[in-house]
């Protein structure tokens, strides 16, 4: 009989299971701590409890362990500034969507030379994210591949679906099951109503196959995710940042049924892929929020493409000659920038609601 099966497969190569990797390497009762608690605060944010701002603030993608948590240090004395109007999420992404062809991430080719040691990305993965936290930054990532989470979600306090995938049944499914908060993005042409509904199905229960934490495959019944929100990125007919936008934004959310909350992405199309435009969409959303127009309360949150350094730069054949802290995706405002625009982010914005603000006395 001829074979009508894995014609297409090279090899199948086994992979340590998501309870073997969190035993080699554990959660910490440091990690444990930052991800409850900043875990709670969004929740609080997204219900209007809290009237501090989401920053999702780091690189575009994360290649260079050793620079991301050079970065997480440089966030945490940071927040010692801010925390008192900004709560802080650092931009842990290890996966990445391509539109064709182009590295994907991390976890999946940890050393940026198509050998796909997803092993080894894994781990690299999951031992970041437990110094990071340990460090008290918590992390937000873009769940990509949907096996993925039961290797590092325990370890990450923020999630978005992005722009190629909010329509994808399975993630919206996986969202349902999710334990941390998720944005969902509007699709690339610009679309909101893709994602509105992608919230809807969300909050719900789904029944999917997955793994368990022993890597065996089984059925994966959610309670839903009622923590689901809105990022507004832009598209291809341009930003969605500005009043009119987040307006619209907000009352087909109500119209849906679902509280206006919405995290802006500062990048993207909003910015028109300029990294340097970021501060000016900023600083309109803060001014939107302080003027108290229509639909601006719903800007609970903004994301910014920051790194070490500005710009981006190609993944060169000698590996040596990466700049270090320079992104190899989306080009990426440096720290410098960074710590300037939040610091004033929180001076505006502590005005506004009236609270001590330390940015302004140091």
């Amino acid at each position: 009989m001829e074979r009508t099966n894995d014609i297409r497969i090279a090899a199948e190569v086994p992979l340590v299971s998501p309870a073997d990797l969190s035993r080699r390497i554990p959660m910490t009762e440091a990690a444990n701590a930052t991800v409850v608690g900043s875990r709670a605060a969004i929740r609080r944010i997204l219900s209007g409890g809290d009237q501090r701002l989401i920053a999702v603030v780091g690189p575009c993608s994360i290649h260079d362990p050793d620079a991301a948590v050079e970065y997480a240090r440089r966030l945490a004395g940071l927040n010692d500034r801010v925390a008192d109007t900004l709560v802080l999420v650092m931009r842990v992404y290890f996966e990445k969507p391509r539109t064709a062809l182009g590295w994907r991430g991390l976890i999946i080719d940890p050393t940026l030379d198509g050998s796909y040691d997803i092993a080894r990305g894994l781990s690299t993965a999951r031992k970041l994210l437990v110094t990071i936290n340990e460090a008290g930054v918590p992390a937000g990532t873009e769940m990509l591949d949907p096996i993925v989470p039961q290797y590092i979600a325990e370890l990450v306090s923020w999630a978005a679906i992005g722009a190629r995938t909010t329509e994808s049944q399975t993630h919206r499914e996986m969202a349902s099951g999710l334990s941390m908060p998720v944005g969902f993005k509007n699709s690339t042409d610009g679309d909101i109503q893709i994602a509105i509904n992608a919230m809807l199905s969300a909050r719900q229960a789904h029944s999917f196959l997955g793994i368990d934490t022993t890597g065996s495959t089984c059925v994966l019944r959610t309670l839903g995710n009622t923590d689901c929100h809105l990022i507004l990125r832009g598209g291809k007919k341009g930003p969605n940042y500005q009043a009119v936008d987040v307006g619209r934004a907000a009352n087909l959310l109500a119209n849906a049924g679902l509280r206006p909350a919405m995290i802006v992405d500062c990048s993207h199309g909003n910015s028109n892929k300029q990294p340097e435009s970021q501060a000016m969409v900023l600083r309109d959303l803060i001014t939107q929020r302080s003027s108290g127009v229509a639909g601006s309360e719903s800007i609970v949150g903004f994301m910014v493409e920051s790194n070490l350094e500005y710009g981006s730069q190609p993944i060169p054949d000698d590996l040596s000659t990466l700049k270090r802290g320079v992104s190899i995706t989306d080009s990426c405002i440096g720290w410098k920038e960074t710590e300037e625009l939040l610091i004033e982010t929180a001076k505006r914005w502590s005005r506004r609601i009236g609270c001590r603000c330390r940015a302004i006395e140091i």
